[in-house]
């Protein structure tokens, strides 16, 4: 188990193989290498920050805090909303009103693919080594001209076939493009055995089991998180395993672990369910070209 005050975390500048300034705190993570790697981060887009249209070999669920995120033809994310970003799935591009400021909270994590996911160390380390190759230039790795590869690949695709040592090969599609979920509309649900407690289920994906749904717990209450999975505060304060909990306090239970939570007011938690790989095989080779990013 693993309880994490965000506002402690200091802001970091990442995303550099993106468009734009984007800052952000690593939350909780997990292990590097593993199938079921995940990264839960906070990020705050600078006015600047744009991205492609592209697509990724992970699954990734987006809660927008603050602001406003505009992904094309897929629409628009409002403060309040959550997306489902499937892998293989395009979207965007995604921009921003330059004059809002915009925070999102966001799960990356290996999906069903068995494609896994880059820590943050390894894509670093990939973009200081491709550097020397070429320039990220608008979300692009953009290979100079005496060097042998695919001249333009998307960022994040580049760093992971350097990582990887061979081409990416998306997984076939489960979905045919991204969910956006406005919590708004869904009603609360008691939660069975847990006094003054209720849930809003946003979703459930894949046959792997990954979730994200919402949890309130009146004050005076006492919850008991389970996992395997994230649990953030959105708002509220109390305590949690005896540590102080507030807004954007996050938890992370490995399967089978429990804590308890006491409300002190009323409490909402973002909840993630990560998803069971168990029996997944690592994603087969396919000696293919990589794709260039749209």
């Amino acid at each position: 188990m693993k309880i994490v005050q965000t506002d402690e975390i200091p802001l970091k500048r990442g995303l550099e193989h993106r468009g734009g300034i984007f800052h952000g705190r690593i939350m909780v993570e997990g292990e590097p290498g593993a199938l079921d790697n995940f990264q839960l981060s906070f990020g705050q887009m600078g006015g600047d920050f744009n991205s492609p249209r592209h697509r990724h070999n992970f699954e990734q669920i987006r809660y927008q805090l603050e602001g406003v995120l505009d992904y094309g033809r897929d629409g628009k994310l409002v403060a309040g909303m959550v997306g489902y970003f499937p892998e293989a799935v395009y979207y965007g591009p995604q921009t921003q009103d330059p004059n809002i400021p915009c925070k999102t909270i966001v799960l990356q994590f290996g999906g069903a693919s068995g494609s896994g996911y880059l820590s943050q160390a390894e894509v670093q380390a990939g973009m200081q080594a491709l550097k020397r190759e070429g320039e990220f230039k608008d979300g692009v790795f953009r290979r100079r001209a005496d060097v042998e590869g695919k001249r333009n690949v998307d960022g994040y695709q580049a760093i992971w076939e350097h990582a990887n040592g061979r081409p990416m090969a998306y997984p076939k599609p489960r979905y045919p493009q991204p969910i956006f979920m406005d919590p708004t509309n869904y009603e609360w649900v008691p939660v069975e055995g847990q006094s003054g407690v209720a849930e809003k289920l946003l979703g459930v994906f894949t046959e792997r089991r990954s979730e994200v749904g919402l949890i309130r717990i009146d004050a005076g209450a006492r919850f008991t998180v389970r996992g395997k999975g994230v649990y953030m505060a959105v708002r509220g304060a109390g305590t949690i395993g005896g540590e102080p909990l507030r807004a954007l306090t996050t938890v992370y239970l490995e399967a089978g672990e429990t804590v308890t939570l006491v409300a002190r007011e009323a409490t909402e938690l973002l909840h993630f369910g990560l998803p069971n790989l168990a029996g997944v095989r690592p994603a087969a080779f396919h000696p293919v070209s990589a794709e260039a990013a749209e």
